[in-house]
């Protein structure tokens, strides 16, 4: 059982659950980033599932390698409409790990993720019966653009406004302001997959070994980027080069080559994982054959024309595991 999403005001904590039918609206970077890690805080198997969650669940998944990831236990968390603007979603989804956990609770449908036109005065979180306007305290990680100067008057009589948002307000009528903006809002659509996705995805058309490595090679610096350090102006903090989209596909590709797959199935399973068209992957595979890590070997078959195989040359075929491999392309390529 997950437990419920949690975020941290300065009059104490609040479970989103406790809101019927809750909406998120406007959230900051750093908000929108902190309600994302609720989420992972509340349920890590369906938000950023461990290698040998993915194993477990995929082996259970009866889903086609190209469809949505479905995971029974994301019904245990309390769906939330987010009404966002792409100053917010890109500020979160800038690197590949916290993007993967966004897509993950989008994928499974806790997320409502949609796009908001107009910004408004400050966030807010509504309920069908009540809500409330969320304001910085004006720390490190406040809006400095709301136009607010944080005080301990803007929350409750006699606690110290040290978290980063106060509570203001209990309005039953907060619902019917943002209504016509969830209404008009269009779905905001991720280019970063989540982790289920991936390994879906790669274990459908290369096997359970090949998408074993590449969740270890995209998991190396993992320590380094899974901080959710956003800046008010949605600067990211960090490690000074975290991996983003295309590090990742460039991983993923370079994995399923030092473990010898079939160029098409390859291509293929990266785009069932929602990593890339095949073109982009046929455009590293010329990167790696020039720089002299990879050739091909035609492989013939019972019926049909022979499939080529990728061959690992160089420094690719002397890596030994997956961290390694990738360390390798990186450092010719």
């Amino acid at each position: 059982m997950s437990r419920d999403p949690t975020l941290p005001f300065a009059d104490g904590p609040g479970a989103i659950g406790a809101l019927d039918d809750p909406t998120l609206v406007d959230p900051s970077p750093s908000l929108l980033a902190a309600v994302v890690e609720a989420y992972r805080e509340a349920a890590p198997a369906v938000v950023d599932p461990a290698l040998s969650g993915l194993r477990a669940a995929t082996a259970a998944d009866s889903s086609t390698p190209a469809s949505p990831p479905t995971d029974p236990r994301a019904s245990d968390l309390p769906a939330l409409t987010v009404l966002a603007s792409d100053r917010a979603v890109d500020a979160v989804a800038d690197r590949f790990h916290p993007a993967s956990r966004l897509a993950a609770l989008t994928e499974t449908g806790v997320f409502d993720l949609l796009t908001l036109r107009e910004p408004q005065p400050n966030p807010a979180l509504v309920g069908r019966s009540t809500g409330c306007v969320l304001v910085p305290t004006g720390n490190r990680a406040g809006r400095a653009d709301s136009g607010v100067e944080p005080t301990a008057e803007w929350c409750r009589v006699g606690v110290e406004p040290t978290a980063e948002w106060c509570r203001v307000g209990d309005d039953p009528t907060l619902r019917d302001r943002y209504a016509p903006l969830v209404e008009a809002a269009d779905a905001r659509r991720l280019r970063t997959p989540s982790r289920r996705r991936v390994y879906a995805g790669v274990r459908g058309r290369c096997g359970v070994a090949v998408a074993d490595d590449v969740i270890r090679a995209l998991d190396a610096d993992l320590v380094a980027d899974t901080s959710v350090d956003v800046a008010a102006d949605g600067s990211g903090g960090g490690p000074s080069a975290p991996l983003d989209l295309a590090g990742a596909r460039r991983r993923a590709y370079v994995v399923g080559a030092s473990r010898g797959a079939f160029d098409r199935d390859l291509r293929r399973a990266c785009e069932d994982a929602g990593l890339g068209s095949s073109a982009t992957f046929t455009r590293i595979k010329r990167e790696l054959r020039e720089a002299g890590l990879l050739g091909t070997e035609s492989v013939p078959q019972p019926v049909g024309r022979p499939r080529e195989r990728l061959v690992a040359r160089g420094a690719l075929a002397e890596a030994d595991g997956p961290v390694e491999a990738v360390a390798a392309a990186l450092n010719v390529t």
